[in-house]
């Protein structure tokens, strides 16, 4: 069955201990950062960064809220990028992860403009980069292990299990507390579902999360463009599984037969001058022997 984590950010006290679990479990560089007026560090996420506290002061309906969001991949049901991606190096694990392939991403970064968190980072500092984004620490699941980010939690910010257990557990204290919570359970519906469940005391809105509708981001359309650069992916009607193993199955060798067919080419261009440039060199010094 699909896991999911519950994130209730009134519990969370910004210790920062998931960032620091996260690098650790996956060998994560640290990175030089600059402060721009916030508590939050690192700013942003990267490619050698998963998972961050976001800090926000929030003012709603009369109140100051000092609100933390631990912000990270979403997992979502029906990902956004699993369908964006023309090769299948996204794919999602039926227990909730959404892992990337290096062997098969080509390097168009469709995944990350149609992601609608804006979550998977490019190692650009690299001069062949790949996509980098947190795992659900998928190595662990599979031991029987919760994430490392849960694991260290220290004040129960963090839960993980069964994602049906995880919303039961989310609405049974949106019912035992309805004054802390805004009434909702941000990620059961939004974008058709995600592995990653939000409580929340002020409106999810003010957090930076988007609104999205009870469907998947991905919605079915008609073939119109292969591959939008922007926006929603036009795939067409097929099912999103079959269209990537198809292109997977089909499109990556042909990019690889493709690649090699040029260098092959400019090999071979590059003889023909080297062998046409030979053969004048040695015209010209035949004529000047002869005079």
């Amino acid at each position: 069955m699909s896991k999911a984590m519950l994130i209730d950010t009134t519990r969370c006290t910004a210790c920062r201990g998931c960032q620091v679990a996260c690098k650790q479990w996956n060998d994560l560089p640290a990175e030089k950062t600059t402060n721009v007026g916030s508590y939050q560090n690192p700013y942003r996420l990267s490619a050698y960064t998963w998972t961050i506290v976001q800090m926000r002061e929030v003012e709603h309906q009369g109140r100051l809220f000092w609100s933390f969001l631990k912000r990270q991949c979403m997992h979502c049901l029906h990902p956004a990028c699993v369908s964006a991606c023309p090769v299948g190096a996204m794919h999602k694990l039926p227990d909730g992860p959404v892992l990337y392939n290096d062997a098969r991403c080509i390097g168009c970064r469709y995944c990350m403009t149609a992601c609608p968190f804006r979550v998977p980072r490019f190692e650009w500092d690299k001069p062949v980069g790949y996509i980098r984004k947190c795992h659900l620490c998928y190595d662990r699941l599979a031991e029987g292990l919760v994430p490392a980010c849960v694991k260290t939690c220290p004040t129960g910010a963090l839960q993980f299990g069964e994602r049906e257990e995880m919303i039961a557990l989310a609405e049974q204290r949106l019912k035992a507390q309805p004054e802390r919570y805004i009434q909702h359970v941000y990620g059961k519906e939004e974008g058709g579902g995600t592995s990653v469940l939000i409580l929340s005391a002020v409106p999810f809105a003010y957090l930076g999360l988007p609104t999205l509708a009870d469907h998947p981001v991905p919605s079915e359309q008609e073939l119109a463009v292969p591959f939008e650069y922007l926006g929603v992916p036009s795939l067409g009607k097929e099912p999103v599984a079959k269209l990537n193993d198809d292109l997977a199955r089909y499109g990556t060798p042909g990019i690889a037969i493709g690649v090699a067919a040029i260098l092959a080419g400019l090999q071979w261009y590059s003889k023909r001058r080297g062998t046409g440039q030979h053969t004048g060199d040695a015209a010209a010094a035949a004529k000047e022997s002869r005079s």
